[in-house]
């Protein structure tokens, strides 16, 4: 199993950060590089507890589906995600917020486990744990810039 442990502190309030964690939309506009699309359960809006997204996205010049459930919510505090199905062996990811001096620290645990047993690990080492790294990382630069935006309108 492996795990990447992000966290970013955002200048906006705890309910903002959160709903735009759980935006369908707006994680379309991140991924855009893969060109990332739900296909099926929840398509748009914001994702809620016992929900399900499929997601059909162009990763490594391959097209796959990948469909996680919320498995549980705590608003604004934390929720987590688990794949139902897809390329992964498993895939649990947790977003936990707290607010910190009128701020949001917002955390991402994404734990993963490649499939196709020693092949699997020794390429997540080489090259999928970066890359994912850095696909959570472009998702959480845009909650940053649109949730400060957002922040500075209001005052």
């Amino acid at each position: 199993m492996s795990r990447i442990y992000l966290e970013i502190l955002i200048n906006a309030d705890i309910q903002t950060v959160f709903d735009l964690a759980r935006n369908i939309d707006l994680h379309q506009q991140s991924t855009s590089k893969t060109h990332e699309k739900a296909i099926a359960g929840r398509t748009s809006g914001l994702i809620e507890e016992n929900e399900t997204v499929t997601w059909r996205a162009k990763h490594l010049g391959v097209y796959q589906t990948l469909t996680t459930k919320i498995i549980s919510m705590e608003k604004p505090n934390q929720f987590t995600d688990e794949m139902q199905r897809g390329a992964f062996k498993s895939l649990h990811h947790q977003h936990i917020f707290k607010t910190i001096n009128d701020k949001t620290l917002m955390t991402d645990i994404f734990d993963f486990e490649s499939p196709l047993g020693i092949i699997g690990k020794m390429f997540n080492k080489i090259f999928l744990k970066n890359y994912l790294k850095n696909f959570l990382l472009e998702r959480n630069k845009l909650i940053k810039t649109i949730a400060e935006s957002a922040s500075n309108n209001d005052q």
